[in-house]
């Protein structure tokens, strides 16, 4: 099929490339020039374990290519997939300026004398409601009478950053929303190559879907790192108690986001959290437990600060080894490590840091704003593997368990990624 897609950010440019490598024919649409412009020569502007090959042999096999504007390349698409950003707003909503404005393009842009309806696919994560109240009303405003060359859809993703191909070609599930519930015959064909259990229901339920899960793996860290504290204060064994907790996947679910260690960050987590407490004060109702995951997230984050730098002198050498929010990725956004280099520097420590990802010059985008607005030195404080195995740290402070690929010495480590 060909498919546009609207937005080539971490979620947009993976569908962009796994998409292609299935055979479809893409078009990516983003604002940012540098963007399109590296991914028509092949290259990836983004860091993600694989995704760099697969956009190199779309763009040389001819089927992707990347535009700053739609033009007419909707008349002849059969998806048209919007991966736009939702960012948090002041009150912790989402900010729904880029959905309403990607949609109102889609809507001037589709032809009102297609033969069949152009499938509309949202894959941003979005209050409930949203399609119903803010997306469709803006095609019924532009189309009018013509509503019908459009079939709505929201289908979520369940991408995880550094494995996000991966997790592509073998979803834990597939939810598909319409308005009344029932297959689409489009994304039926799209994901015909993907073996997962398939849940066809209506727009609210599938737009909440995502709430719940992240907001549940949110919880899921929060308590791994509650109960990490109380062991390393007692001390006891966290990896021994995570070991035989997660051990028993009949009543305790998975052993996923349990294993105590670093504060949960990046796009997704933090900003679900934030608006599903929104959500539920708009409602009147009360979610005490969500409304502490946040706090307690940013309690780990000043733990993981004094344990990392306990017995430490200010003034002594620090190597942070890690500072985007996970391994395998450069993305930047409410990375934890960012608050922890922040805390180390006005602590006063000499503080040098490598990761093996991150490309400053590379950054683009909100990933760009944000690490630059939350750590202004960073690209004076980052150094290659050469810098960071030269020695002559004090004290080692890895957020990512990459420390154990370098040639560091005797020089002490202190792992945060994992509690002892």
């Amino acid at each position: 099929m060909k498919i546009a897609i609207f937005g080539l950010g971490y979620v947009g440019l993976t569908a962009a490339g796994c998409l292609a490598r299935e055979g479809h024919e893409i078009l990516g649409i983003d604002i940012s020039a540098s963007k399109v412009t590296g991914i028509n020569g092949g290259v990836a502007p983004i860091a993600e374990p694989g995704l760099d090959v697969l956009i190199a042999d779309a763009v040389a096999g001819g089927r992707l290519s990347a535009a700053q504007a739609i033009g007419d390349g909707l008349d002849d698409s059969e998806i048209a997939i919007v991966c736009v950003g939702t960012p948090s707003m002041l009150n912790g909503s989402h900010n729904m300026s880029f959905i309403a404005e990607v949609s109102r393009q889609i809507a001037t842009a589709v032809r009102r004398d297609r033969a069949k309806p152009l499938t509309v696919v949202y894959r941003s994560t979005i209050r409930p409601g949203t399609l119903d109240e803010l997306v469709a009303p803006i095609f019924r405003s532009v189309l009018q009478g013509a509503i019908g060359v459009v079939e709505l859809v929201y289908n979520p993703e369940f991408l995880r950053e550094s494995v996000a191909v991966k997790d592509f070609f073998s979803p834990p599930k597939i939810v598909i929303g319409t308005h009344d519930g029932k297959p689409s015959a489009n994304m039926d064909a799209m994901n015909a190559g993907l073996t997962a259990p398939v849940f066809y229901t209506r727009f609210r339920e599938a737009e909440f879907t995502k709430f719940v899960d992240n907001t549940f793996h949110a919880l899921k860290v929060a308590f791994a790192n509650e109960i990490g504290r109380v062991c390393v204060d007692l001390g006891i064994s966290a990896a021994k108690v995570h070991e035989i907790f997660v051990s028993d996947t009949k009543l305790n679910v998975s052993p996923y986001y349990l294993r105590p260690g670093g504060a949960f960050g990046g796009s997704c987590l933090p900003k679900d959290v934030r608006a599903l407490q929104h959500i539920a004060t708009d409602i009147g109702m009360a979610v005490p437990v969500i409304d502490n995951i946040i706090r307690s997230n940013d309690a780990h984050k000043h733990f993981l600060f004094t344990h990392a730098t306990r017995g430490l002198q200010p003034g002594a050498k620090v190597l942070m080894v890690g500072l985007a929010f996970k391994a395998d990725s450069d993305d930047l956004r409410e990375s934890p490590s960012l608050d922890l280099a922040r805390k180390l520097l006005q602590a006063g420590y000499a503080l040098s840091i490598y990761d093996d990802t991150l490309d400053p010059t590379k950054l683009v985008g909100q990933n760009l704003g944000y690490g630059y607005s939350q750590l202004p030195s960073m690209a004076c404080l980052l150094i290659d593997r050469a810098g960071a195995e030269a020695g002559g740290f004090d004290r080692i402070i890895d957020t990512n368990g990459r420390s154990a690929g370098l040639a560091l010495g005797a020089c002490e480590v202190v792992r945060l990624d994992c509690l002892p």
